[in-house]
């Protein structure tokens, strides 16, 4: 089960990577070998780290990697990373955001210890 934590960074982070992985596409798709200044990495980086507390209990976890400010990747690097990072969370909301058979409403399944 997500922790009430979780579930409500899940649903702070999500539009965010969401938003940032439209970004990253249309800059892919015109500069793929555009490479990020350390600012970017940085703000990226920011974002994931609290995507990876929401993912940190899940199986995904240990293909989701933060961006090395030292390598400086390309545009594709980051869409590629990316797509990662929305799967791993499109499957966290699928297995804790469920129908509650009594209620018959969508809602969090979450750890209430």
């Amino acid at each position: 089960m997500a922790t009430a934590e979780q579930a409500d960074l899940y649903e702070t982070t999500r539009p965010l990577l969401d938003a940032l992985y439209t970004e990253f596409q249309e800059l892919s798709k015109k500069k793929p070998e555009a490479t990020l200044s350390e600012s970017k990495v940085k703000v990226i980086n920011r974002l994931l780290e609290d995507v990876r507390k929401v993912l940190k209990d899940e199986p995904e976890f240990k293909y989701l990697d933060l961006l090395v400010n030292e390598l400086l990747p390309q545009n594709s690097d980051v869409v590629l990373m990316l797509s990662q990072y929305k799967a791993a969370m499109e499957t966290f909301h699928g297995n804790y955001y469920c129908m509650d058979p009594e209620t018959r409403k969508r809602r969090w399944f979450i750890d209430e210890e």
